[in-house]
């Protein structure tokens, strides 16, 4: 006889823009809200009854009503307040995940005009996840899609070959890749009593993954990977584990021989930048006695 396993459902990707006005400067925070629930749902799936089932309409309503009567002070606060009021106000709700993303805005400067006019920033894409159980807490934040390149200090070499293997060894080469990086606190308790603040925290995180980055000589994507999340672990006290995912954007240098051209010149060498297929670097990196709770499917791979 069939039965039933894990499941949740919810309301995926709610958009919501919240403006606040401070005279005539404006500040804007734009989320994308998905809500999973989880609980007692037995009957749902095997008879249909809707009887302990929280409509996904009336989640989506929820998101634009705490946006506007609790404001968004950061996505992990924001979820952290949905997740308590599901799993609180609901006895067949009992945990409840919230993953948001935020897309940020920077000001376009328009003197004697006011300061309420912006422009998508670029530079990735900030998450969270905020998970409730009604007594324990999980809190992830990250990013995704944050584009770095350094256009030397980087090689690939002694590598292992078979018979298929063509690739050259390198001593000089571009190394490029779309960062996605989720971080777990260490703050398991009640998100209002948590220390610090969440923007600040995430913004440190960001900065260290950047100067790992730019900072290590690489012998490997592998070896920047390590890097980046060692410099997080060792600065955020608050930050117990990091998984990266790093997809290597191969930049080939452009075979010009056969018009006499050569091509391997350290000034004005040109590349063909490849989109697909790519290897893809993914780790987790922990502090010393932590155990990795990020699963390992939250990134690409």
């Amino acid at each position: 006889m069939p039965t039933l396993g894990q499941n949740q459902y919810g309301k995926a990707e709610t958009r919501v823009v919240r403006i606040t006005r401070d005279g005539a400067t404006h500040h804007i925070r734009d989320l994308n809200v998905s809500v999973a629930l989880s609980g007692d749902m037995a009957d749902v799936h095997h008879s249909g009854s809707n009887a302990a089932v929280l409509p996904t309409d009336t989640t989506k309503n929820t998101v634009y009503a705490f946006a506007k009567e609790h404001g968004i002070a950061s996505p992990e606060a924001f979820a952290a307040l949905l997740a308590r009021h599901f799993v609180t106000s609901q006895p067949t709700i009992h945990r409840a995940r919230i993953r948001v993303e935020e897309y940020a805005w920077d000001r376009i400067p328009t003197p004697d005009r006011g300061e309420h006019s912006f422009v998508r920033t670029g530079g990735g894409t900030r998450t969270a996840q905020v998970t409730f159980d009604g007594d324990s807490w999980e809190f992830l934040s990250g990013l995704t899609g944050l584009t770095v390149m350094n256009s030397t200090d980087s090689e690939f070499s002694g590598f292992v070959k078979d018979r298929y293997t063509t690739l050259p060894e390198t001593r000089d080469r571009v190394l490029a890749t779309d960062v996605t990086a989720v971080w777990r606190h260490s703050w398991t308790g009640d998100p209002a009593r948590a220390p610090g603040d969440w923007d600040g925290s995430w913004a440190a995180a960001r900065q260290h993954i950047l100067d790992g980055f730019a900072r290590t000589y690489s012998l490997s994507l592998q070896q920047t990977l390590f890097a980046m999340g060692s410099r997080v672990i060792d600065n955020l006290r608050e930050i117990d584990e990091v998984r990266l995912s790093l997809p290597n954007k191969h930049h080939f240098l452009v075979d010009l021989g056969p018009f006499g051209i050569k091509n391997d010149t350290p000034d004005g060498a040109v590349y063909f930048a490849a989109d697909r297929p790519y290897g893809l670097i993914e780790a987790t990196v922990l502090r010393d006695g932590a155990r990795a709770r990020i699963p390992v499917d939250m990134t690409n791979l």
